[in-house]
């Protein structure tokens, strides 16, 4: 019987990782956005380094913050101890885990394209919006978000893709356990530890075009934005 070029594990670690990638996005959307407002409109003297904390994960080497990570849900972590209190158990080496790692790692690709995005809008049209009779709520959600649907289409694809190509938090707070916490990086990783590089190379082949077709798809996305909005 031939051998697949793609095992039953690695669809089975495809599905996880998309898994994991739609529910992070998902939530970095809904935590992203107001951090990212706030950042883009505050002139608070916490702003630089609230901005500087939610940069961190990109010049953290990926081992470190999953270490931390992992020891704060870990029994002797204050998280971890909260989980256990309530009778939910530790949240390391196991997916709900995997998707607090991925939701900090993330965090700086969904909120900087939003923000950026929020700042090239200005104040002005908000202040028409006031002029008007918009409340700030109603002048957010019907002028400021729809401006910046951009920004938001960027930090979706950008999350997503990254969080596809997670290897070192993942490593680090899930292992590679089938079915579990196995994603697709840590499945290549499996097989050439194995050897077995016809699989790994299917694997890592399909990884490269999925990136590809992102870089391409951002790239028109800003050609569209520019011609749109010179």
């Amino acid at each position: 019987m031939p051998t697949l070029p793609i095992s039953l594990e690695a669809w089975q670690a495809i599905g996880l990782t998309l898994q994991l990638a739609t529910a992070t996005t998902l939530i970095l959307l809904l935590v992203a956005t107001p951090l990212a407002w706030w950042l883009s409109q505050t002139q608070s003297k916490w702003r630089a380094a609230v901005g500087a904390l939610v940069t961190l994960p990109l010049v953290l080497p990926p081992t470190v913050l999953g270490f931390y990570i992992l020891v704060v849900l870990g029994p002797d972590g204050w998280i971890g101890m909260v989980t256990q209190a309530i009778g939910l158990g530790l949240l390391s080496f196991s997916f709900s885990g995997l998707l607090i790692g991925s939701i900090i790692f993330s965090l700086p690709f969904a909120v900087q394209p939003i923000q950026y995005a929020f700042e090239a809008i200005g104040r002005r049209p908000l202040e028409v919006a006031a002029t008007l009779g918009a409340k700030p709520l109603d002048a957010f959600f019907s002028v400021a978000l729809p401006l910046a649907k951009p920004g938001l289409l960027t930090a979706t694809v950008l999350s997503f893709a990254h969080t596809v190509g997670e290897f070192g938090v993942v490593l680090m707070i899930g292992g590679n356990i089938p079915g579990q916490t196995r994603v697709v990086s840590t499945q290549i990783f499996g097989h050439v530890e194995a050897m077995e590089y016809t699989q790994a190379h299917w694997l890592a082949a399909g990884m490269v075009v999925f990136s590809f077709g992102v870089l391409l798809f951002l790239t028109r996305l800003k050609k569209r934005h520019d011609r749109v909005m010179p």
